[in-house]
């Protein structure tokens, strides 16, 4: 049977209360908001170690914590929050996010500070899942690529400003300003979406299970093991950038910022062309991702020596993978049914589950004496096999008669 579906869709744009400028700008506010808390530890790791008496292996335990807390919070808070709007549950899981940032100031111990990150990691996954659901929402069909890349752009803004801030607050002022910033950061966005996203209906007649009853569809579970394998290429080699530029490049101590700032802006230039592509040809922006990311991965062991190609390298990278993302969460849209908020989310369990295959990998690959070289070999795979599972995905696509598949965002 052969399915076949207008690109515009049959549901009208929800109109939001102040101008959809205003409500772009409070949902893409939100996501930087959101990345800022999760990156801003990786900037400010060695200060955060040493008022806590950590080495700094023991005090990375506090960005896992993080991460288990956005691979478990994603389904769980999808479920129990079945029956509210997408706004409430907007407003509410920010409240939650500021209220676990400012319990990680608080916290005396590293074991409970653990702790607080792993309740700030809770929300992170429906955060953004549902605020990229918001955003398709207010726009036509035809738009949804542009829509979803605008609010994913915030956390590629995020690791170009929020990140580098959060280091200076934390080095002037001590890592628990900085949280508390962030905290008051979120405030802000809590006081936004109550003005300015548009108040939905909610079903309160939806059975907390529903959406895990529609996940059983082969197509979105091939997008979801795309991502969790697809993205981890750029964590493998990001992890231990600056080591390498440290111990293989040999840069000044304030060029490793400019390579972090590079980094940011290639993320920031992937999630717009990347949904650029997206409103024109979604697969076409999937397989160029995937492809181009496992080739400038390739090229990486040969520019370690070369400070301006490792540079442009570092920029091309996070472009490709991050282009990805408005692919994948745009085409979760497509074949979640009436799973819409869960898939969304899950996109970011799987994002999360990737930065800890990559990363993974990468400490395999050196405490093995492969080299920082093979980092590139071993990020190269893993967008490889990313790109293997998305064409089995539309083979079987193809096989089943499916011309395409599309749900509609009401």
């Amino acid at each position: 049977m052969t399915e076949n579906v207008p690109a515009t869709g049959g549901v009208s744009p929800i109109v939001a209360p102040h101008g959809a400028k205003a409500a772009f700008f409070i949902l893409t506010f939100g996501t930087f908001v959101v990345g800022t808390g999760e990156f801003a530890i990786m900037g400010m790791l060695p200060e955060f170690a040493a008022s806590l008496g950590l080495s700094a292996a023991d005090a990375g335990h506090a960005i896992t914590s993080y991460a288990l807390g956005v691979v478990i919070g994603a389904p769980l808070i999808t479920i129990l929050g079945a029956r509210l709007s997408r706004r409430e549950l907007l407003l509410l899981l920010f409240t939650l996010f500021c209220c676990a940032n400012l319990l990680s100031v608080v916290m005396p111990s590293p074991e409970l500070v653990e702790v607080a990150r792993f309740i700030t990691g809770l929300p992170h996954g429906a955060l953004i899942g549902i605020s990229a659901l918001v955003g398709a929402s207010m726009v036509e069909r035809r738009r949804r690529g542009w829509a979803v890349g605008r609010i994913l752009s915030g956390i590629a803004i995020s690791t170009l400003v929020g990140a580098p801030f959060s280091t200076f607050a934390a080095d002037h002022f001590g890592w628990r300003i900085a949280y508390l910033l962030i905290a008051a950061l979120g405030l802000l966005t809590v006081l936004g979406i109550w003005r300015y996203i548009p108040a939905d209906v909610p079903n309160r007649r939806n059975s907390p299970f529903r959406e895990v009853k529609a996940l059983a569809n082969t197509q979105l579970l091939l997008t979801l093991l795309t991502a969790s394998i697809g993205f981890g290429g750029m964590f493998a080699i990001y992890t231990y950038l600056t080591s390498v530029l440290q111990n293989v490049t040999h840069v000044p101590e304030w060029l490793i910022m400019i390579y972090m700032i590079v980094c940011g802006a290639g993320m920031l230039i992937g999630a717009n062309v990347g949904a650029w592509i997206v409103d024109r040809d979604l697969n076409l922006a999937a397989l160029l991702a995937l492809a181009g990311s496992a080739l400038v991965m390739l090229v990486f062991p040969f520019v370690l020596h070369d400070e301006m190609a490792l540079m442009l390298d570092v920029l091309l990278i996070p472009a490709f993978v991050n282009a990805l993302g408005p692919a994948l969460q745009t085409r979760l849209m497509d074949f979640a049914g009436d799973a819409q908020t869960l898939a969304a989310s899950l996109n970011h369990s799987a994002f999360n589950i990737a930065n800890a295959l990559g990363a993974s990998l990468g400490s395999f690959l050196l405490a093995n004496q492969f080299g920082y070289g093979a980092l590139g070999i071993g990020g190269a795979m893993l967008s490889a096999g990313g790109l293997v599972v998305y064409v089995v995905a539309l083979v079987l696509l193809k096989r089943s008669g499916q011309t395409e598949v599309r749900g509609d965002i009401d």
